[in-house]
């Protein structure tokens, strides 16, 4: 929504003569900020860029280095295009100097065969720029609404991404800090099969050279969602063909901004609370209530937490048992006389549970396992430790869900594995993978011979190649081959066990995070 060098030149006012463009075709989308009669010779040194330049050709000189001189000045002071009356004031023909340099230049050249009001010119022109304004500063309020009802509404990032979606009329997709999709809005064939290689999108062709801020690949432009200044992730808009600009780029920007504000409060709130567990549990997680203002209130809803040793229990929704709600949780409590404040967290059901006898957390955990559910449990805490033990409980939870199997698993009993659950819940664990496998990861986006599992398996065997080479069913020398090939990529010895060690952390964090974002997109 800008005047253009190619829509000035529609304008009726040229409308009146011929007109012929000797050079510059390829630039004739150039935006025109102001329209400029004149005569000057040196008007080079009185532009700020994007003027239309309107002359008869008195000012530029007869001599074809003066011509020559003349357009490079004004190509070089940022002029969008310069028209030349070829009515015979100066010239009756276009001289060749001025279209060999402006050809060199790519700078927009036009000759009008007769003579037009300049002052039209200005006015039409003008005119059609100040009700462009117009137009955007409306869009442009419209968006600013748009976004606002959703923030006030507590809409998520998925209903930004809708409303993206709908007014570029094009795909958005949003990525979080490790590549992986988690919204999709706008579907198309075109935007199905590149998300089927969506790594290579990400991680190649954004990286290539002539990207510049690697914000534009091929039809595909972004923006960074940035939180508490740091880039969570990428909102793409996948255009296919049409150049986004104008409120299409202002209402990217805006929905990039929207998001990371949703994302801050959904952070920041815990979980929704719709019924009085959830708002309770909310209240806890927020820190408007202590550990034991938790436990008085919930025995105002009849849960009696009161002299008990607690843990936090988290299911993965996606098993059986959390797929059916808090209400399947609850069951489950009372079916092992345990009192329990049971609450939704998003992809996880949470319940605080009061043992009630010695023995009731093996039960707890051997139930859950005959259930088949992934599940994270916390140590024994008092009440005031009540956050950490969910936090405990988060962080079990995440590296269960990071399994193949299903499984239930004690924080105390996750190792070193800690660390890593509890770096995963930040940007660090990402920019860590990112250094340690970036080059393997690029290489395997490219989706020919992905070399992660081949380490994987290797560093699985603590680096014995013969158990590596059986557990991959390949040749001995293959798998040579492709250690050698992820040597080289990463720039570092695979025999060295530091090195080795930093890899373990690194594809097992990989391995956590994106076992994580797939349950979310899921």
């Amino acid at each position: 929504m800008t005047m253009t060098v190619h829509a000035a030149l529609g304008l009726e006012v040229f409308r009146r003569t011929n007109l012929k463009v000797y050079a510059g075709d390829a630039a004739l989308n150039r935006v025109i900020r102001w329209v400029h009669p004149t005569e000057v010779p040196d008007i080079a040194r009185f532009l700020s860029g994007g003027e239309m330049l309107l002359t008869a050709g008195l000012g530029i000189g007869a001599s074809p280095d003066r011509q020559r001189q003349y357009i490079e000045e004004v190509a070089k002071a940022g002029a969008a295009v310069l028209v030349i009356e070829l009515s015979g004031r100066a010239f009756d023909h276009m001289p060749e100097a001025l279209i060999e340099t402006a050809q060199r230049m790519n700078f927009p050249l036009v000759g009008l065969d007769g003579e037009v009001p300049f002052v039209e010119v200005s006015a039409q022109v003008h005119e059609s720029i100040v009700d462009q304004r117009v137009v955007d500063l409306t869009a442009y309020e419209r968006l600013n609404a748009a976004f606002m009802q959703l923030l006030l509404a507590g809409r998520d990032y998925v209903h930004f991404t809708d409303t993206l979606a709908r007014e570029v009329q094009c795909p958005v997709v949003l990525e979080d800090s490790t590549r992986q999709v988690i919204a999709y809005s706008g579907i198309t064939d075109v935007a199905d099969r590149m998300l089927s290689d969506w790594e290579r999108h990400s991680r190649i062709e954004h990286d290539q050279p002539g990207t510049g801020s690697s914000n534009e690949a091929g039809n595909c432009t972004r923006r960074a969602v940035v939180l508490r200044g740091e880039r969570w992730g990428w909102l793409h808009v996948l255009h296919e063909g049409a150049t986004l600009a104008g409120t299409g780029t202002y209402a990217l920007d805006r929905t990039a901004d929207g998001i990371a504000i949703a994302l801050l409060g959904i952070r920041e709130s815990g979980a929704k609370a719709a019924q009085r567990q959830n708002a309770l549990v909310s209240r806890l997680l927020l820190g408007d209530i202590s550990g034991g203002m938790f436990v008085q209130r919930a025995l105002r809803i009849g849960r009696d937490l009161r002299d008990r040793a607690l843990i936090a229990v988290l299911v993965l929704k996606e098993t059986p048992l959390g797929a059916t709600s808090e209400d399947a949780m609850d069951d489950f409590c009372r079916t092992l006389h345990v009192p329990a404040v049971v609450a939704d967290l998003g992809e996880h059901t949470l319940a605080v549970m009061g043992l009630t006898r010695p023995d009731v957390e093996k039960q707890i955990v051997d139930r859950l396992t005959e259930l088949g559910v992934s599940a994270g449990i916390s140590r024994q805490v008092e009440p005031p430790q009540l956050p950490t033990a969910i936090e405990q409980a988060r962080s079990a939870v995440s590296v269960a869900s990071a399994r193949p199997d299903k499984a239930v698993h004690r924080f105390d009993d996750l190792g070193v594995l800690r660390l890593l659950a509890s770096l995963a819940q930040g940007s660090e664990l990402a920019r860590y993978i990112e250094d340690e496998l970036g080059p393997l990861l690029k290489h395997d986006a490219k989706g020919v011979n992905p070399l992660l599992p081949t380490l994987r398996t290797y560093l699985a065997c603590d680096g014995n190649k013969s158990q590596a080479a059986q557990l991959l069913f390949v040749q001995r020398r293959t798998l040579y081959y492709r250690l050698d090939r992820i040597t080289e990529l990463l720039g570092r010895s695979l025999d060295d066990t530091d090195a080795r060690q930093a890899l373990i952390f690194a594809v097992r964090g990989h391995d956590l995070l994106h076992r994580q974002d797939r349950s979310t997109f899921e």
